[in-house]
């Protein structure tokens, strides 16, 4: 084979392998998908179990507990 035909290939390979490793765009959310941020409590809603240590998002949140409001007298 000619060396200008080798080199073509080389630099076709090249190129097709650095089109493949391009970062993709990150795809913007829907806006119902963006709503499920929050927590919600709402039926039907799947709740997931958690095994060990993590965060959860979009929690559904049925009871909150130790809600307390402390009120403090500040002299001025």
């Amino acid at each position: 084979m000619d060396p200008w035909l080798i080199s073509l290939l080389v630099g076709l390979v090249l190129n097709v392998v650095s089109y493949l490793l391009l970062p993709k765009p990150k795809q913007n959310k829907p806006e119902s998908a963006r709503n499920m941020d929050d927590p919600t409590a709402e039926a039907g809603r799947e709740i997931p179990v958690v095994f060990g240590t993590m965060t959860v998002q979009s929690l559904n949140v049925l009871w909150y507990g130790d809600k307390t409001m402390l009120t403090y007298k500040v002299n001025a």
